[in-house]
């Protein structure tokens, strides 16, 4: 069973690396691993993945890296523009200000698309979208993560107001993700 699983995943990851470097943009792979951790691997032109006695070889040029196969759950794939922005990038547990003051509050994004938050309605739900993650909460505000220069902020919408007009309020948003291994 285990061959069959690691057999499909390797035909599975090469379709795609094919199918990505014939549009000659960098694919970015995300390894999730069976512990919930996650390690973001770009794949350049020329890379290739190779599976031998259980383990998966990640080559890069004269680079290669080493997973054991058993340890990974699964594979995600994104556009090679930016690392992240899909949903693996925003998944978490994030830190906002709350656009008065330094105060700040907590957000955790889950990847079944629920959110949760420690001030005001604690409940919405999460979708991205063009890059950005959009959190619609159960009292009508909207919360939109997105990047900024080097930095992520939060754009805050009171319940009626556009996404494409001003913000009610515009702060911080940090990631409190540990980094990918």
């Amino acid at each position: 069973m285990a061959h069959l699983r690691i057999t499909f995943t390797a035909i599975f990851i090469l379709a795609t690396t094919l199918i990505c470097s014939a549009q000659e943009l960098p694919q970015t792979l995300i390894i999730v691993y069976r512990d919930g951790q996650q390690k973001s691997v770009t794949m350049p032109s020329g890379s290739r993945i190779d599976f031998n006695a259980g383990n998966m070889l990640v080559s890069h040029g004269k680079s290669v890296e080493t997973i054991r196969a058993s340890d990974v759950a699964r594979i995600d794939f994104s556009p090679g523009r930016s690392i992240g922005f899909g949903v693996n990038h925003f998944v978490g547990k994030w830190e906002f200000g709350t656009g008065v003051g330094s105060q700040t509050f907590f957000v955790t994004l889950e990847r079944n698309g629920q959110a949760h938050k420690t001030i005001g309605s604690p409940h919405g739900t999460w979708t991205v979208a063009d890059g950005e993650a959009r959190i619609k909460w159960d009292d009508g505000w909207t919360d939109v993560i997105r990047k900024v220069g080097n930095k992520h902020q939060k754009f805050a919408y009171e319940k009626g107001r556009s996404l494409e007009g001003e913000p009610s309020n515009v702060a911080e948003a940090k990631t409190l993700n540990s980094d990918p291994i």
